[in-house]
C-alpha cells in the first residue's frame, strides 16, 4: 500500500543471477535467482551506495517489494524517506533466497548451498556492473531475524565487502535462540515415524503447513546450515538425541562456530573497521532475542566498537517501520 501517490517513485528492475555457487546445494533448489533492484527517482544508479536487504525466515526479497496491506512495502518506504530528504539516495537490492527448508541464514553450507558466495561473488558484481553503484566503501547489508543474523555474521566474516550493517532482531545467542525449540522440533518429526525425510516431504506436499510445522522446519534448516551432514537427507542433522533430546556437545560446538556472540572476540577488528553498525530489538520479542541483543550491545561497548543500539516497545513481527531509522543511518554512513 502506498500512502502518498504524489511522491516521486523510484524504479524496480528485476534481474536474474545464474549461480554457480548454489549448484552444489543438497535441497534441489534452483540456481537461477530473481533479484529486485530499487533505483531512486531521478537516478540511474551511478555512484550511489548499494544496500542489500536480506529477508527473514520464510521470506524472500521479492516479497519485500510486493504490495503490502495496511503498510508500505520497501520501495514505497524508500520513496518517502528519500523524497523527504530523511534519507540519502541509495540503490536497494532484494534477492530471492528462499529455500526448500523455508529460509536462509546466508552463509556457505554444504547442504543449503554457498549463499555467502552467491551474494558477494555473484550477485553484487552483477548488480554493481549493471547499475554502476556500490563499490568499496559503499556497500551495506540490512535484515531482520534471519536477515539480521546474516547482517551481523557478514559484518564479522566479510568486512572487506560490507561497510555498514543493520541487524534488526537478529538470531544470536544460540542457547536462547534455538535450544528451547529442539523438543518441539523432535515432537513434529516423531509424528512422521521419527523420520526427518518424511517430515520434510510432508511439509513439501502441504499447501498450508501449520505454525508448528514451520517452526520445526526452521530448526531443521538451522541444522542443515550450521552443521550439515553430507550423508543426511537434505544435509540435515540436529545437535540433540532424537529420542531423549540430550545435547550432543560435539555437534553443538559446530553450531556455536556460527553464533555471533560466541565468536565475537575473534572478529573485533573486522567490526571496528565498519563505518556503521545498527542493532535493535523489540523489548517483548517472542523469541527472547532482546536478551541476546543486549548481550551483543554489551560486547560491542566493552570492545570499543562504535555502534547504535535501540530497544523499542514491540515484538518480533511487523516491524518494518524500524527501517525508517536504520535506512537513513546506513545511507549516511555509505555516502
Amino acid at each position: 500500500m502506498r500512502r502518498d501517490y504524489s511522491l516521486p517513485q523510484g524504479t524496480i528492475h528485476r534481474v536474474q543471477v545464474q549461480s554457480e555457487a548454489l549448484k552444489s546445494n543438497m535441497l534441489g533448489d534452483h540456481t537461477l535467482r530473481d533479484v529486485d533492484v530499487y533505483v531512486p527517482h531521478g537516478h540511474d544508479g551511478t555512484d550511489l551506495p548499494v544496500i542489500v536487504d536480506l529477508a527473514g525466515y520464510t521470506g524472500s526479497g521479492l516479497g519485500r517489494t510486493g504490495w503490502k496491506g495496511f503498510d508500505e512495502n520497501l520501495p514505497a518506504r524508500l520513496d518517502r524517506l528519500i523524497s523527504s530528504r530523511e534519507m540519502r539516495p541509495a540503490v536497494m537490492v532484494f534477492p530471492d533466497c528462499f529455500t526448500r527448508l523455508g529460509g536462509n541464514q546466508y552463509i556457505n553450507s554444504v547442504a543449503m548451498g554457498n549463499w555467502a558466495d552467491f551474494l558477494i561473488k555473484e550477485m553484487l558484481p552483477q548488480i554493481e556492473g549493471q547499475f554502476s553503484c556500490g563499490g568499496a566503501g559503499k556497500r551495506g547489508v540490512i535484515g531482520k531475524s534471519s536477515g539480521g543474523y546474516a547482517a551481523m555474521i557478514h559484518a564479522m566474516l566479510y568486512a572487506d565487502t560490507w561497510s555498514a550493517i543493520a541487524c534488526h532482531s537478529g538470531d544470536m545467542g544460540f542457547d536462547v535462540a534455538y535450544l528451547p525449540d529442539m523438543p518441539k522440533a523432535l515432537r513434529a518429526v516423531a509424528q512422521h515415524d521419527n523420520s526427518i525425510e518424511k517430515f520434510v516431504r510432508f511439509v513439501d506436499e502441504k499447501h498450508n503447513p501449520s505454525h508448528g510445522d514451520i517452526h520445526a522446519l526452521m530448526i531443521l534448516a538451522m541444522g542443515a546450515t550450521y552443521d550439515p551432514d553430507p550423508n543426511g537427507f537434505c544435509g540435515i542433522r540436529l545437535p540433540v538425541d532424537m529420542h531423549t533430546c540430550e545435547l550432543d556437545q560435539t555437534r553443538w560446538d559446530q553450531w556455536l562456530k556460527w553464533d555471533p556472540l560466541h565468536i565475537f572476540d575473534q572478529h573485533v577488528d573486522a567490526l571496528k573497521s565498519l563505518k556503521g553498525i545498527w542493532l535493535d530489538c523489540g523489548d517483548v520479542d517472542q523469541f527472547n532475542f532482546v536478551y541476546v541483543a543486549r548481550r551483543m550491545q554489551n560486547k560491542l561497548k566493552s570492545a570499543g566498537v562504535d555502534h547504535v543500539y535501540e530497544e523499542f516497545p514491540d515484538d518480533h513481527f511487523s516491524i518494518d517501520y524500524r527501517y525508517d531509522r536504520s535506512l537513513p543511518f546506513l545511507a549516511d554512513k555509505l555516502c
